[in-house]
């Protein structure tokens, strides 16, 4: 499922994105925080299948399986 998603130090910076294409995993878990269905995402991102947003998914929770919430700064709104 992880090759579905690249680091190319030519784009975005070396940014991990989905199969090559101009279009950051950062981006699709933004919309998926924001209540943005994958049907939605799919629809606004045709050359995108499911699985690339599950690789998404996979992709973070191998980021964070072993942090603590403890290394993570939170903003406070004011």
């Amino acid at each position: 499922m992880l090759k579905r998603i690249a680091i190319d130090p030519q784009i975005f910076g070396g940014k991990p994105i989905i199969r090559g294409m101009r279009i950051k995993v950062e981006n699709i878990l933004a919309l998926l925080e924001q209540g943005v269905t994958p049907e939605e995402i799919l629809a606004d991102y045709p050359d995108l299948k499911i699985e690339d947003i599950r690789a998404c998914l996979a992709y973070a929770r191998l980021l964070v399986a072993n942090e603590s919430i403890d290394s993570i700064e939170v903003e406070v709104a004011r």
